[in-house]
């Protein structure tokens, strides 16, 4: 088992644009393992290359008991969307929050192998293709939010204990203005 550890909100590898897999190798299928191993240890629905620190157009799912990886993926959405549906992420632990996507997506891409490979998936599945998929192009999930609902996301990514903005230490000035500015 190889779990990796996670790039939390705030790590520029979270907004870089990952580069597309041109080597098939033992190199990648242990990139897939690893980021199966660490996905399944979160635990989590998917899991993102960048998420481990790592720019190739990688992830992994598990949904409804389907666990899979896909290299390289190209999307196809349904125009219907699902504005209410409560989504999370690996890097951002703990915080979930409505986050509008498609109801259906088509995936296209290959598995670790170079084999061409096509996932349709629906609700959660479809909402995963496409919160992963936009790991890999720098996007997260609080840039589909509304302008409302992204500012009460970054409220609490700033209050979660894990953000590492610690709130400041109030101390009072021994000077005889009793703390206040003149």
């Amino acid at each position: 088992m190889a779990i990796q550890s996670i790039r939390l909100f705030g790590d520029p590898v979270l907004r870089t644009p990952a580069a597309p897999v041109v080597d098939f190798d033992k190199e990648l299928r242990k990139l897939v393992k690893d980021l199966t191993d660490t996905m399944m240890d979160a635990p989590g629905a998917g899991l993102a290359a960048p998420q481990i620190g790592v720019g190739l157009r990688v992830f992994t799912y598990y949904v409804d008991d389907q666990l899979g990886h896909l290299i390289n993926p190209d999307l196809d959405l349904s125009s219907e969307l699902d504005e209410e549906g409560e989504e999370g992420c690996l890097s951002f632990p703990g915080l979930s929050f409505p986050t509008p996507r498609a109801i259906r997506a088509v995936a296209k891409g290959f598995n670790m192998h170079g084999e061409p490979v096509v996932l349709e998936g629906t609700d959660l599945m479809a909402r995963c293709f496409q919160h992963e998929t936009d790991h890999l192009d720098g996007i997260l999930f609080i840039d589909r939010m509304d302008p409302k609902q992204r500012k009460l996301a970054m409220k609490a990514v700033r209050e979660a204990e894990w953000s590492g903005l610690s709130a400041p230490v109030v101390k009072y000035s021994p000077h005889a203005t009793g703390g206040k500015a003149l």
